[in-house]
């Protein structure tokens, strides 16, 4: 049955909030920008803008305020997007529990994962979900580690998989449950001897590559901070002459007798290197790991899809 005229009225007296309009206060607030709000829910700029000014005439008190051509929350805005946070979270877990009481898992799940374990780890994993959950849908999806984390805080994503560098603490973000998957150990990759001038077959450790040329990830990676921190410790600037956020592209380089660089071991998962690895130092690993909002990690098909990144994980030859 329809609501009357006057149950209208009264719901609007009593400053009832639209859930859908909370959201997007609770983006606003989360994401900076009604452009980045609008980009992450493809949602058009004018419509945000016009959504969010609902919402203020049903507050009945401002939560918003205009500081040059930038929104801001007011205080009140402040106070009701953390109201909003909570709601959101409650409505995971309730979510999860109703999923928990159906015999099969069922669902989407949104999941980011960097190169090498999209590669290495997430095949066999699928391969799991779809023998073990069929009435389960797993979408995946590359995305840089710490972009994806916040991406997956944000709700975005349901589920990342990412990396954690020795001695490089990746950013926290509040309410989401890390698990590990496995250590990778990283390597020093160089050309095979023979393959290029010569100048890099005398080479058995770090020291020896002052003068030879390295390719890296692009500045502002965790893994190009780590590698760069690496060759200091060792006492020289690295000479970086390729730049590429492409580890498969590392190994052409490197393999064609182009360039060394640090390499962790998803890199050669199921494959035999056609390079030279040496191991470095105090024997380094990076972290991996999957992480997700606590609120929603009782969710059935976030448990399956764990688990199956768990026996994918667990296939893998990393000695």
């Amino acid at each position: 049955m329809g609501r009357t005229d006057a149950e209208a009225q009264h719901e609007k007296e009593a400053g009832v909030l639209d859930m859908k309009r909370l959201r997007l206060l609770w983006e606003l607030r989360t994401r900076g920008t009604v452009t980045a709000v609008a980009e992450a829910l493809t949602y058009s700029t004018s419509a945000v803008s016009q959504q969010l000014a609902l919402l203020e005439r049903e507050a009945g008190v401002p939560l918003l305020r205009r500081v040059g051509r930038t929104l801001e929350l007011t205080a009140a805005g402040e106070a009701l997007a953390a109201e909003v946070e909570e709601l959101l979270a409650g409505l995971e877990r309730a979510e999860a529990a109703l999923h928990r009481a159906r015999d099969e898992v069922t669902g989407t799940v949104r999941v980011a994962a960097f190169q090498t374990a999209m590669l290495a780890i997430v095949p066999a994993a699928m391969r799991h979900v779809r023998e073990r959950h069929p009435a389960l849908r797993v979408e995946v999806v590359q995305y840089e580690p710490g972009a994806a984390l916040q991406e997956t805080w944000a709700r975005g994503f349901d589920l990342v998989v990412a990396e954690q560098y020795p001695d490089h603490a990746t950013v926290q973000f509040a309410g989401l449950d890390r698990r590990p998957l496995t250590r990778d150990p990283i390597r020093l990759g160089l050309p095979p001897v023979g393959s290029s001038d010569g100048a890099f077959d005398d080479a058995s450790s770090i020291a020896d590559l002052a003068a030879l040329p390295w390719v890296m990830e692009p500045q502002g990676a965790a893994t190009r901070h780590w590698a760069e921190q690496t060759c200091r410790v060792a006492g020289f600037e690295p000479d970086v002459r390729y730049e590429t956020a492409d580890l498969q592209a590392h190994v052409r380089l490197i393999e064609s007798g182009n360039a060394v660089a640090l390499l962790p071991g998803l890199v050669h998962a199921g494959a035999r290197p056609r390079m030279r690895l040496l191991d470095l130092p105090g024997d380094p690993h990076r972290t991996i790991f999957t992480a997700v909002r606590a609120s929603s990690s009782a969710h059935p098909a976030l448990v399956a899809v764990r688990a199956a990144l768990a026996t994918g994980a667990a296939t893998l030859d990393l000695a």
